[in-house]
C-alpha cells in the first residue's frame, strides 16, 4: 500500500502543498497503528497494517521533498546527505528496538510508540513550517490515480504471491497479471491527456531522471536480494548464529549513512556523475564478494561486501535524489521526488519475488537431480527446518549435507542475479547526463 500511494500523494503535494498533504498522511498512519495495537487476530493486523501503509506512502516523500523545498541547491546536497544517515541508523535500531520491545513488554507497543511520535511531527508542522501556495482551482486526477492504483496493487499482489501462496501459472497469477497489463496501459494513454496528470509523462523524458529512477530500480532489487538471502547463507550453510548473520546485514546500514554524508561534500568538490559512478562502482565490487563467497571465506568475507554496498547504495540514493529535485521547479517537485522513490520500492517487490523465484527453482531442480539420495524427504520446507534450532536437531547428517549443498548452489544462482543487476546499476551511473538545474 505505501508503494501504491506514495506516487499519488507526491502530486497531491503539488497540487495542494505539502504540509495539509503530510499531515492528511500522518494522521491515516497514526490511526491504522492504534487499530494494529488493538489487533485481536492476524487477518485483522494486515488489515490494519494496509491503513497504516495508506498513510506511510505520504510521509517519506513528502518529508525529502519538503527537504528539497527548504534549502538551496548548493545546500540540498548536504542537506540529503544528513536526512539519509538517519535514515540508515533508523534501519539498524529499529529492528534492535522492535526485538527488545517484543521480549521485554507488549508486542503491541511496537505500534502504540507511534502515536506521540506522529502526534510530534503533527504539531511540528502547524507551528514551524510555512509555505506558500497560490489560491487557485485544482484539478485531482482521480481517473489516473484509480488506473495506477488498480494495475500496481495488482502487480504487488502477483510479486508477492507469485511461486508462494499461488503457482506462477495459476488462475489468480493470470488474471491478476491481465488486470495489471489492461490497467498500466489505461493509465499511460489516460495521463497523456489529463489536464493534471497524476504521474507527469514528462518527467521520464527528462534523461537524468529516467536513468536515476531505473538505477534506482535495480539497486532496489539488489539490496533487497541481500537482505533476503544473506542471513539464510550465513546461518543455514556456514552454520552460524542468527547475531553473526545479522551482523553481516548490518554493516551495509552502517555503510549507507556514512557514505550519505560523505556525498553531501562529494557532489559539491567532484559533481554529481562522478559521485554517482563511485557509488555505482562500489555496489559493484560489492556484488563481487558475494558471488564469490563460499563456506570457506566466513561471515567477514561477506560482512565486507555488505559493507562496501552499502557505500555504494548512500552515495547513489543521495545523487539521484538531490539532483533529481534540483532538475525540476516547486510544482513537480512534488512528483518528481516520488517517482524515484517508488521505483526504489517497486524493484524491492520485484528482487524479491525475481531472485526468490531463482533460489525455489535451483534448489527444486537440485532435489530433483541424482545429487539427491533421499529423495521426496527433502522438500524446500527443508531450509526452514534447517535454520530452525529445533528442526535442526530432527535432521539426520545426510539430509542436513543434502540441505546445505542445494542451499549453497541456490543461493550461489542468487548471488548471479544480484550481481547482474550490480551491473546495470553501475552502467546506469556511468551513462547519466549532466542534470538541467531549476533554480527554484
Amino acid at each position: 500500500m505505501q508503494a501504491v500511494t506514495t506516487p499519488i500523494y507526491g502530486k497531491l503535494s503539488d497540487l495542494f502543498g505539502r504540509k495539509p498533504i503530510f499531515i492528511i498522511g500522518i494522521v491515516i498512519f497514526l490511526i491504522g497503528s492504534v487499530l494494529c495495537g488493538l489487533a485481536t487476530s492476524m487477518i485483522t493486523l494486515v488489515i490494519f497494517r494496509l491503513i497504516q501503509g495508506l498513510g506511510a506512502g505520504a510521509v517519506q516523500p513528502i518529508g525529502m521533498t519538503i527537504v528539497g523545498d527548504m534549502y538551496t541547491m548548493e545546500e540540498r546536497a548536504k542537506i540529503q546527505g544528513f536526512f539519509s544517515s538517519v535514515f540508515g541508523i533508523s534501519s539498524v535500531l529499529g529492528p534492535l528496538v522492535g526485538g527488545l520491545i517484543v521480549q521485554y513488554t507488549h508486542w503491541s507497543w511496537i505500534f502504540w510508540m507511534n502515536i506521540p511520535l506522529g502526534i510530534l511531527s503533527i504539531i511540528g508542522m502547524i507551528l514551524f513550517l510555512h509555505e506558500g501556495i497560490e489560491k487557485q482551482k485544482r484539478s485531482i486526477d482521480y481517473a489516473g490515480s484509480g488506473l495506477f492504483f488498480i494495475s500496481i496493487t495488482s502487480l504487488m499482489v502477483v510479486l508477492i504471491q507469485g511461486g508462494v501462496g499461488w503457482s506462477w501459472t495459476s488462475p489468480q497469477i493470470m488474471m491478476l497479471l491481465m488486470v495489471f497489463v489492461i490497467g498500466a496501459v489505461s493509465f499511460l494513454l489516460w495521463e497523456r491527456k489529463a489536464p493534471e496528470p497524476m504521474m507527469p509523462l514528462h518527467l521520464w523524458k527528462n534523461r537524468f531522471i529516467a536513468i536515476a529512477n531505473v538505477a534506482t530500480f535495480t539497486s532496489g532489487a539488489l539490496v533487497i536480494g541481500l537482505s533476503s538471502f544473506l542471513p539464510t547463507y550465513i546461518q543455514g550453510v556456514m552454520g552460524h548464529s542468527a547475531i553473526v548473520a545479522g551482523f553481516t546485514l548490518t554493516v551495509m546500514t552502517v555503510g549507507w549513512p556514512l557514505a550519505a554524508l560523505a556525498a553531501g561534500h562529494l557532489i559539491i568538490k567532484i559533481g554529481v556523475r562522478r559521485t554517482a559512478a563511485i557509488g555505482g562502482v562500489a555496489a559493484f565490487i560489492g556484488s563481487l564478494f558475494f558471488l564469490t563467497l563460499d563456506p570457506a571465506k566466513g561471515p567477514l568475507w561477506a560482512g565486507t561486501g555488505s559493507f562496501i554496498t552499502g557505500i555504494g547504495m548512500g552515495l547513489t540514493s543521495v545523487t539521484f535524489m538531490t539532483s533529481i529535485q534540483n532538475s525540476v521547479d516547486w510544482q513537480m517537485r512534488g512528483a518528481a521526488t516520488a517517482s524515484n522513490m517508488f521505483m526504489r520500492l517497486l524493484g524491492s517487490s520485484v528482487g524479491a519475488a525475481l531472485l526468490g523465484g531463482i533460489l525455489n527453482m535451483k534448489f527444486s531442480a537440485f532435489l530433483s537431480s541424482e545429487n539427491n539420495p533421499l529423495g521426496n524427504v527433502v522438500t524446500l520446507n527443508s531450509i526452514d527446518q534447517l535454520l530452525s534450532a529445533s528442526g535442526l536437531k530432527q535432521m539426520s547428517v545426510q539430509e542436513m549435507h543434502i540441505v546445505q549443498t542445494g542451499l549453497t548452489i541456490a543461493i550461489h544462482s542468487v548471488y548471479w542475479g544480484v550481481f547482474a543487476l550490480a551491473i546495470v546499476t553501475m552502467i546506469g551511473t556511468l551513462l547519466l547526463p549532466k542534470p538541467k538545474i531549476h533554480q527554484r
